[in-house]
């Protein structure tokens, strides 16, 4: 029997609605865990973010209709080390029942060092303390996040936990591939020219895990105020130290760089995409993409230094 048009539509959409009640709910706190939580869940989940591309996770403000979304989940996972100063406001008004995954679990988390460039943290429900929280800057840490993610889909979707730990597996061997590309390309710099100013301290696990000094105007937070005078004692130091390497971000504003880049001479790279992916169609729209591409860039810039 042949379907008029309208009733093929009709069946459709019922079958779709079908198809989307069959996958497991999940909300994620910000666009990279959205991204890593879709890697491990493939079709079998519904992942929404509360914090899209190119949004500042520092800065949020949760509307009601993430209330809404929040309270309709059944998984709930946030990165942790107190990333989200607001989800826990949000949690107590959505009165989210659901389970939760901290993907920074068991993470070797990195110290920040003693503030050098005078950074004026005030407290707005956002502050990070001493612990760096922008963990997913080094891909080994990704595979812990991969695990922890893996993990919690399983047990509130137990009847697929084996898809979930296969598809996490294949991921973790696409993180492996990409650490050793990101090493090879970061040792064509000499030790030396490793030196980068960037917007606010949101790079020092990578830093940390590929030696590249990583200078900033701004602390962890994007709230926070540079002072006068640590902003001063930065461009002295790039003056100084011949450092030509200086990028904006795609969460913060460009106007301390611009400042520093008038002042030393050096000109202003690329974006690099630090707390939130791209849109989907730009060049950093997943976690390996924005990763390869911010090794690119800073590669490129550092053979400038």
């Amino acid at each position: 029997m042949k379907l008029s048009p309208s009733l093929y539509a009709l069946l459709a959409g019922l079958a779709l609605t079908t198809q989307a009640a069959d996958k497991l709910p999940v909300v994620a706190s910000f666009s990279i865990l959205g991204d890593l939580v879709q890697q491990v869940g493939g079709d079998k989940v519904a992942v929404q973010t509360l914090v899209g591309p190119d949004g500042d996770a520092h800065v949020y403000q949760p509307s009601p209709r993430d209330g809404k979304t929040l309270a309709s989940a059944k998984l709930l996972v946030v990165n942790g080390l107190a990333f989200e100063g607001w989800m826990e406001r949000l949690a107590r008004a959505s009165q989210y029942k659901g389970a939760r995954v901290v993907a920074s679990d068991k993470v070797k988390t990195h110290a920040m060092e003693e503030d050098e460039h005078g950074h004026d943290d005030h407290d707005h429900g956002h502050d990070h303390g001493k612990v760096d929280p922008h963990a997913w800057q080094n891909p080994a840490n990704v595979r812990v996040y991969v695990a922890n993610i893996a993990a919690g889909l399983s047990r509130a979707d137990p009847t697929n936990a084996a898809h979930y730990q296969q598809r996490a597996a294949s991921y973790v061997q696409e993180l492996q591939a990409l650490e050793q590309w990101a090493e090879k390309e970061v040792a064509s710099i000499p030790a030396a020219k490793r030196r980068v100013i960037t917007s606010h301290d949101a790079f020092g696990y990578l830093g940390q895990r590929f030696k590249i000094q990583f200078l900033a105007p701004q602390g962890m937070n994007t709230e926070a105020e540079a002072s006068a005078k640590g902003v001063g004692k930065l461009i002295q130091q790039a003056k100084r130290e011949g450092i030509k390497a200086i990028f904006v971000e795609n969460v913060s504003n460009p106007k301390l760089l611009e400042q520093i880049s008038r002042e030393t001479g050096a000109k202003v790279g690329g974006r690099l995409y630090s707390d939130a992916l791209s849109q989907p169609s730009g060049v950093a729209g997943s976690y390996l993409a924005m990763m390869r591409y911010n090794i690119a860039t800073l590669v490129a810039g550092m053979r400038q230094n």
